[in-house]
């Protein structure tokens, strides 16, 4: 081959691998008349085939790139977790939080702005702009049932705002807690088509569930399971996850400083466990002496004050469950006080690392720009911790409630790695001020009224206001789509779309009086449910949060009726003197129940943990026999088999050395599992009963270098959950160890904990050998056989 043509097909090679066939596209300020966005991916153009055999004498068609319109801002979308309408000092509360006052002092409030009343369901009607049940978001990932509107799968007719985004030029990124994807998905078995980097965002890092420990976190770099520092005493998820997304900004803006992105930044702060920095929660102490009571007066006046709440606005009366601050004993009011402050500090930290966020933004002169929205809650603040609230939250899972003296002593070390605590009910109700009711709580704005911060200076050209018009999570996606300049999409991947539930809110970025354009919205979350309709709100409760089962049938569910116009706190309840209007909202709301995929409301709390009463996919699929290999580590709770009120058998097929060491099989940590290990040569078991007590079984007789069959034969003792058993300990057939396990976890061993085999991966359950966990042997394999009662 002579020269000449070896450098045409080499030209040719390299023109059909790095430059194809592409289009030059004009980059219009809004919709583009040249480009069709509805339908994604934008369709590249095609050309007729080259002729030419020289590329010297052949001219090459525009590079075809899909760009956004033409100065497209930056959004980033900040959402706290559990936080109540009058916590953040921005809106009243006693939480300082000067990232959001900063803010809102150059941007808007928005104090009529509404979330679902639960976690999962929010997240997923904010990312992509429809209602939760249109998502089939019904309640969260881990309580999905077989119906429409509750499986937990979204629709391929429903395109998260990050994929569309991406699809129109932006780079996407999603940091901190996820609980979109349905459990039985969150294994490396996937599918993973319901995980962020498969939902629009080209980088994750965070968690995937519905907590995690701030300390010691399940932390996910897009489906890679991770391990931060852990070993830094300064290290807390909330830095961490700020220190990722400044980096991955940085990267990208050094990288592609004209390309735009979106980021999701969704603290798990201030969800349970309430984790927080010492030097946090120390600048509260002494800050909550006066109480629940006196602090929902307090916000309020300062709700006023702030012009947040119309002065004529009064307190709601407060759950009859919740007691009188003034009637409590001093332990209990010393107790509450401390839950607080850790609260508090938790708040203000998460608010300062938000600080690092924005001001890294403005470092790189991107915050004009920038269309910010800062969400405080995707909820009400929660109730779920009781009355007295929990140092332990894995009780409340088990059924065991926590007394006074359990968590007075652990007072001084709420807030640290040593507890996964959750404070009292009051507290959240006082989060709500001026409200009456808490997360979970659809029938009121308790649970769905949250604050909002919206920025963007060079989009708005009005500074620090407040804006009252009624709107949802729904419509943040559509508001985004306007600013942006692109349409919501008809078609994506050949799938047409279901026309987009949201409406934009930029009519009312600069003009205060522009009347409502959301008229209608109905909310629902395990039965308590409402309907707000043009100024005028009707609900029911039909069960409050720390209650297991509802109230009464739902057929008999008293309702109450709100002119929300003229009360803003929903005060005073009009049903008795206008039957009429509540009539007419119960049918609107049954049409509405019927239009997204509300119905049938399923209220079955503690049936719909379990998947195969509630209809939902189980990875085991009833399976009594799992058998796992070296390797098999992260295995979550909802994606292994089920050992809980029932005898178990575990057999390890293990080749020691002489005084092996280390862990053969664990599901759990140190707030509640079960580990079988080996020390110096002796098998053990050891249960950890919720971090409150710990019963080990150690076997009397070491086991030779060599291969072994060792097995742990747990006999369970007693009906019903969580009751205790006989653990037996053999080597090879022979029994070399036995002991009492006299209580057991019936319900769950935690949320941001795992089963491993070969090491115990995140917090050990039992301390004896942490940070010393790796097996040092050969694991050739290990069943686990369970039965139901022997």
């Amino acid at each position: 081959m002579n020269s000449k043509l070896l450098a045409v097909l080499i030209m040719t090679t390299l023109y059909c691998f790095l430059t194809p066939i592409q289009a030059a596209q004009e980059q219009p300020s809004g919709f583009s008349s040249t480009i069709d966005r509805k339908t994604l991916p934008i369709k590249e153009p095609t050309y007729p085939a080259i002729t030419e055999l020289d590329a010297r004498n052949a001219k090459a068609p525009p590079r075809f790139e899909v760009k956004p319109p033409e100065k497209a801002p930056n959004v980033v979308v900040i959402l706290i977790d559990d936080m109540g309408f009058g916590h953040s000092s921005a809106f009243g509360g006693p939480i300082n939080m000067p990232t959001v006052e900063k803010l809102a002092a150059s941007g808007l409030k928005y104090n009529r702005f509404h979330t679902t009343a639960l976690c999962s369901p929010s997240r997923t009607a904010l990312l992509t702009g429809y209602n939760h049940h249109s998502n089939n978001m019904s309640s969260i990932t881990e309580t999905a049932t077989g119906f429409p509107g509750g499986t937990g799968i979204r629709p391929q007719a429903i395109t998260p705002m990050a994929e569309v985004l991406r699809q129109n030029g932006y780079s996407t990124a999603a940091f901190g807690k996820y609980h979109e994807t349905p459990p039985w998905e969150a294994t490396v078995s996937g599918p993973f088509d319901r995980w962020p980097t498969h939902s629009g965002f080209d980088k994750f890092y965070g968690f995937i569930g519905g907590e995690t420990s701030q300390w010691h976190p399940m932390v996910y770099d897009g489906t890679t399971r991770v391990f931060p520092d852990l070993n830094n005493p300064n290290y807390h998820f909330t830095t961490d996850m700020t220190n990722q997304a400044i980096a991955w900004m940085n990267t990208q803006q050094s990288l592609t400083p004209s390309k735009p992105f979106f980021m999701y930044f969704a603290t798990g702060a201030t969800h349970a466990p309430h984790h927080a920095p010492k030097k946090f929660i120390e600048k509260y102490q002494g800050k909550f002496p006066e109480g629940w009571d006196k602090l929902r007066e307090a916000t309020l006046a300062k709700q006023k004050q702030l012009g947040i709440v119309p002065q004529n606005t009064v307190l709601a009366p407060k759950p009859p469950e919740i007691k009188d601050w003034n009637k409590l004993t001093a332990v209990e009011k010393r107790l509450f006080a401390k839950q607080m402050e850790v609260f508090a500090g938790f708040g203000e930290h998460t608010d300062h690392e938000i600080g690092r966020l924005i001001a890294s933004l403005q470092d790189r002169k991107l915050l004009d720009n920038t269309l910010v929205f800062y969400i405080l809650g995707d909820n009400g603040s929660s109730a779920e911790g009781g009355m007295i609230g929990m140092a332990n939250e894995n009780t409340y899972f088990n059924a065991v409630p926590e007394t006074l003296d359990m968590q007075l002593k652990k007072i001084n070390e709420l807030g640290s790695e040593h507890a996964y605590n959750h404070f009292a009910a009051g507290w959240a109700v006082a989060g709500n001020t001026p409200f009456t009711w808490t997360k979970q709580v659809a029938s009121n704005f308790g649970g769905t009224r949250n604050g909002l911060v919206v920025h963007w200076p060079a989009g708005i050209k009005t500074k620090n206001e407040v804006r009252s018009q009624f709107h949802h999570l729904i419509d943040i996606a559509p508001t985004v789509y306007q600013a942006v300049g692109i349409p919501a999409p008809r078609s994506v991947n050949g799938i047409e779309q279901r026309p987009i539930e949201g409406m934009s809110m930029n009519y009312s970025f600069d003009n205060a009086s522009a009347p409502d354009t959301r008229k209608t919205q109905y909310f629902e979350i395990f039965g308590n449910r409402g309907l707000y309709h043009d100024g005028w709100f009707a609900g029911t409760l039909h069960r409050a949060p720390w209650e297991r089962t509802p109230r009464r049938p739902l057929t008999e569910d008293i309702w109450e009726l709100y002119n929300v116009n003229e009360d803003f706190s929903q005060a005073i309840n009009l049903v008795d003197k206008n039957p009429e209007k509540l009539a007419e909202l119960q049918k609107l709301f049954m049409d509405e129940a019927v239009k997204y995929n509300v119905l049938p409301i399923d209220d079955r709390l503690l049936i719909r943990l379990d998947p195969v009463a509630a209809g939902r996919p189980d990875l085991m699929g009833g399976r009594t026999s799992l058998t796992l290999y070296e390797g098999a580590v992260g295995l979550p709770e909802n994606a292994f088999i089920n050992v809980k009120n029932k005898s178990v058998t575990i057999t390890a097929d293990v080749t020691v050395p002489a005084k092996a060491s280390g862990v053969m099989i664990v599901q759990g940590g140190d707030f509640g599992g079960w580990t079988f290990f080996m020390k110096n040569g002796l098998p053990s078991y050891t249960y950890n009963w919720l971090g409150l007590e710990q019963f080990d079984v150690v076997a009397k007789q070491k086991v030779p270098a060599g291969q072994h069959m060792l097995k742990l034969d747990f006999v369970y003792e007693g009906d019903g959950g969580g009751k205790g058993g006989t653990a037996t300990i053999f080597m090879d057939g022979t029994k070399i160890g036995e002991g009492k396990i006299t209580k057991t976890q019936g319900g769950m061993f935690g949320v941001d904990e795992t089963a491993d085999v070969g090491v115990d991966q995140n917090t050990p359950v039992n301390p004896a050998y942490k940070g010393k966990s790796k097996f040092t042997g050969k694991i050739n394999k290990i069943t686990v056989e369970t039965f139901p009662k022997k």
